[in-house]
């Protein structure tokens, strides 16, 4: 299990108790700064062994850490101050634990919408916050268009009971973006839903719920192929067509059975 923990930004004594039973009880942290983080682990008697894990090595050293992870090791990683992965290391490593679909979590924040953007795994160099939607469909239409254009990660605060209706505003605002649906944050049932916009995935209607979307895309030079040539050019590079066909929704931001409406007879 991988733990991603939050640290003080300032006085020491605003970690919290889950987070230092975290440090106590792991086989191992990674520390962006082994003499900075030996501080707070002497002010709480964390004795784990401490290794460097910084921007400079966390692509070298990562593999090593999957491979102990999949021995099952408990392992937690902590940056100098605040939550990981948001502008400090982490996100390579969450990246690959994605990968492999080993699990992971955060401890320490208290704010639903960066726990949630943080276990998307998704590009948090900029993040924004969009809240609730508004409640009337004319309304909710004119406030998404005002994040279409982001290129960073975006987060919403959603009702489960919602989510099904406000689903198609998120679609046909955005096109068919990955996105992510986290509940239940920091607790005993806290699960981590991806999907594509445009799908309904399955997932638990209770709890609280945040919505996390990939930012636009630079536009694809593809782009101004027809759908056809487009994905042809993916075939012909050696993608089965279900597989060129997924790729080609992605690059124009559309849903796949749009693709594959223009594409069935190849």
């Amino acid at each position: 299990m991988l733990y991603l923990v939050c640290t003080p930004i300032g006085n020491l004594k605003d970690i919290t108790v889950r987070a230092v039973e975290t440090l106590k009880s792991a086989s191992l942290i990674l520390a962006e700064d082994t003499r900075h983080s030996a501080i707070l682990c002497a002010e709480y008697g964390v004795t784990a062994p401490m290794i460097s894990y910084q921007k400079f090595n966390e692509k070298s050293k990562c593999e090593e850490i999957i491979e102990r992870l999949k021995a099952g090791e408990e392992i937690a990683l902590i940056t100098d101050a605040g939550t990981p992965c948001i502008s400090d290391p982490g996100a390579v490593l969450l990246g690959r634990v994605i990968e492999e679909n080993l699990p992971y979590t955060l401890v320490g924040s208290a704010c639903a919408f960066v726990s949630a953007a943080v276990l998307s795994g998704f590009d948090l160099r900029s993040l924004a916050f969009g809240g609730f939607l508004p409640e009337k469909n004319s309304a909710r239409e004119e406030y998404l268009r005002g994040f279409i254009n982001f290129e960073g990660t975006i987060a919403f605060y959603v009702s489960p009971h919602s989510f099904e209706r406000e689903s198609e505003a998120f679609y046909k605002a955005f096109g068919s973006r990955k996105a992510a649906l986290v509940r239940e944050i920091s607790k005993k049932f806290e699960e981590c839903v991806r999907f594509t916009l445009g799908e309904i995935p399955e997932f638990t209607q209770k709890g609280e719920y945040v919505l996390v979307i990939e930012g636009k895309k630079a536009e694809c030079a593809l782009n101004n192929l027809s759908v056809r040539e487009h994905v042809l050019t993916y075939m012909r590079q050696g993608m089965e067509k279900k597989d060129a066909i997924k790729k080609v929704a992605s690059d124009r931001g559309v849903a796949k059975n749009e693709i594959y409406r223009e594409a069935i007879e190849l």
